[in-house]
């Protein structure tokens, strides 16, 4: 079973944490979400608080398939740690899976990660990520994958599913979704 590790921090968007952890629990994919607060608890930008499987200080040093950045406005928070940029470049010199949406693909920047890739992002990031294929919903370059924003989660969840399990579960969850 592929396993992923999604990363909250206070800010977070909702609809890109929780769209895409859902699909890929649905596909069968084992999914920690991990809190930057000891207490595992982050708060999103609608005010909804989710509490995490468990604090990242207690799997940072965990091998995963895929390592999974929500955007919104906790990528600050998600940029300023430093167990996030060495956890992201730990993963990527393994050949692990990136993804990352919204804002996050910052961090990939920061990590120096998107040199000569084809990615996408947010619009409000396209001063820090000139490059952005502003047409592209969901974007994979090698080993990561990136998205727009909330209105592409759905997208970007079923095509990350499609990568950790196959094209047909993926397929299979999208149709027990309407999608």
């Amino acid at each position: 079973m592929a396993t992923v590790l999604t990363i909250l921090a206070e800010g977070f968007e909702e609809i890109e944490a929780f769209a895409p952890v859902d699909l890929l629990r649905r596909a069968g994919v084992e999914v920690t979400v991990a809190t930057l607060a000891e207490n595992r608890h982050a708060t999103g930008r609608s005010g909804i608080t989710a509490h995490g499987d468990v604090a990242l200080s207690a799997v940072q040093d965990q091998w995963f398939d895929l390592v999974f950045l929500p955007g919104g406005a906790g990528v600050k928070h998600l940029r300023a740690d430093a167990r996030v940029s060495a956890l992201v470049r730990r993963h990527h010199a393994e050949g692990r899976w990136l993804a990352a949406i919204c804002a996050a693909p910052v961090i990939l920047h920061d990590c120096g990660l998107l040199g000569g890739r084809r990615y996408t992002a947010h619009p409000s990031v396209a001063d820090e990520l000139p490059e952005i294929l502003h047409g592209e919903r969901v974007v994979t370059d090698g080993n990561i994958t990136t998205s727009r924003g909330a209105g592409t989660a759905s997208d970007f969840g079923l095509h990350l599913a499609a990568l950790l399990t196959s094209p047909a579960k993926a397929n299979e969850v999208g149709k027990a979704i309407c999608f």
